[in-house]
């Protein structure tokens, strides 16, 4: 590390379970986020200054007025742009030295598969459902833990998948995926903007616990929080034998799906 990277990332250096072996994991990872508005912004934000080597941003919207009640990685003045490049901005303005890819599509199938064997980790900051099981699909096929977080209304939620252990559940487990799912989304059901800044924090915590090998992740954990009287609760969930994601009813596949 240079004299300025020692000086920039001093606080995680100070910390015993870090130092610098693991901050120099942190520049040499790449964490793929699909996603840049309520969950993406702050974890691409935190992410960016903790130092994360190269950053993949997936998101085919652009910024709109309505998004900046909660998504802080975007301002007024980019109204328009795409989420991407908006949020590139703002990641590059706190630490220039990241490299941040940018990807203004939807991504599916074998191209999904393709970025997600590229990255160390994967963030699901997504808010469709399909596009969610395709990416815990995708990252169980090639081995890449998976961070994945949702929020709607005043009710948020996190977890981990990580196929590296034979005993993780995979999101499949806990959320069938012929489940009869009724979508919902913040542009019709409202959102408490903070919490989707909670939420996005964790996952960038958990994102980096797993590239520098630290504590315990939420593997095998659902993490939810009631926002309105602000209690954490946790489920346990094991992994399902007949997951047909993980399990013996494992397809060879990957469902195809719209990344946002």
């Amino acid at each position: 590390m240079t004299d300025d990277q020692l000086l920039r990332y001093s606080r995680h250096i100070l910390l015993d379970e870090i130092g610098i072996e693991g901050q120099e994991r942190i520049l040499a990872a790449h964490v793929l986020i699909i996603g840049a508005g309520g969950l993406g912004s702050p974890a691409a934000l935190y992410l960016a200054s903790a130092g994360v080597g190269h950053i993949t941003l997936v998101d085919d919207d652009v910024v709109d007025l309505t998004n900046l009640q909660r998504q802080i990685a975007h301002t007024t003045a980019r109204v328009g742009m795409s989420k991407v490049d908006s949020a590139a901005q703002a990641m590059l303005a706190i630490n220039p030295d990241v490299l941040v890819t940018v990807l203004k599509t939807r991504v599916d199938g074998a191209a999904l598969a393709d970025l997600v064997q590229q990255a160390t980790v994967v963030l699901d900051c997504c808010d469709n459902y399909a596009t969610r099981q395709a990416i815990n699909a995708a990252c169980v096929q090639h081995g890449k833990p998976l961070v994945a977080g949702a929020v709607i209304q005043f009710d948020a939620q996190i977890t981990v998948v990580d196929p590296r252990d034979a005993q993780s559940p995979c999101y499949a487990c806990i959320f069938a995926p012929d489940a009869d799912f009724e979508e919902v989304r913040c542009s019709t059901m409202g959102v408490l903007a903070p919490l989707v800044g909670v939420v996005g924090s964790l996952q960038a915590a958990e994102a980096l616990k797993l590239v520098v090998g630290i504590g315990q992740s939420l593997s095998g954990r659902l993490l939810m929080l009631d926002g309105r009287s602000m209690e954490w609760s946790t489920m346990r969930v094991q992994r399902a034998p007949a997951c047909a994601v993980c399990g013996a009813g494992a397809a060879a596949h990957v469902t195809s799906s719209v990344a946002r």
